[in-house]
């Protein structure tokens, strides 16, 4: 537990809103960044969690964010950088504001978060602090109709190696590559079939292994500079 906040982008939601929820089970707290109002909002500010409005589409707007995030509190324990956009790739107008707004949201929020915010994570009186990329796994392979999507967050990936070598030995940063951990409603069943054939454990797992592998990085002093897979063996098929 630690007196300085946990912040977490795009936490309003999935993966973010599960982590946030369980970081405050186990005693941090918590702030969140959100990109519009939701129900699900309510429900983590009843519990204590701080919520922030962040539009990651703008330099302005991550800017902006900063300043708020500063505004509100001295000090952070953690960065999480969750906030992500699964656009698939546009045609040609849109093709080029398409991949701006993703490595907006993907690269440069992270990038600007990450320097900008060094002084909060240095005042945290905790022994240990972290910085921690959610990635993920179409990193290793491409993507057929999400390029701008891979591609970007492949930037994201090796931001991570740039800052665990600038930040060291203080701060800890490493990445978290997830494949497939929840469905979204509507998914039919011959796709959560398909899905779930191209792991070796053949299961959608939930998004409490993706809590394990954070809470793995918090609590651990010893690593930086590190991508976690969590991607049900995927290497294997």
């Amino acid at each position: 537990m630690s007196a300085s906040p946990i912040l977490i982008t795009g936490g309003a939601r999935r993966l973010g809103r599960h982590c946030a929820e369980r970081l405050c089970d186990d005693g941090h707290p918590v702030i969140v960044s959100y990109r519009r109002e939701r129900p699900e909002l309510d429900e983590l500010r009843a519990r204590g969690i701080v919520t922030l409005k962040a539009d990651f589409s703008t330099e302005a707007g991550i800017l902006d964010f900063i300043a708020r995030l500063k505004a509100h509190t001295g000090s952070l324990r953690a960065i999480v950088h969750n906030a992500s956009d699964w656009a698939p790739d546009a045609t040609g107008e849109e093709a080029g504001a398409t991949f701006e707004r993703l490595f907006r949201v993907h690269m440069l929020a992270p990038y600007l978060i990450n320097l900008h915010c060094r002084e909060l994570l240095e005042a945290c009186s905790e022994p240990q602090r972290d910085i921690v990329h959610l990635t993920d796994h179409v990193v290793q392979q491409g993507s057929r109709g999400h390029a701008a999507y891979a591609a970007t967050k492949a930037g994201l990936a090796n931001l991570t190696l740039s800052f665990a070598a600038m930040y060291a030995p203080a701060i800890q940063v490493n990445a978290i590559a997830p494949a497939l951990i929840m469905l979204n409603e509507g998914d039919s069943e011959a796709y959560v079939e398909k899905a779930k054939a191209q792991s070796a454990m053949g299961m959608v797992p939930g998004p409490g292994v993706i809590y394990q592998s954070l809470r793995y990085l918090l609590d651990n002093r010893y690593v930086t500079g590190v991508t976690l897979p969590v991607d049900g063996g995927r290497h294997l098929r």
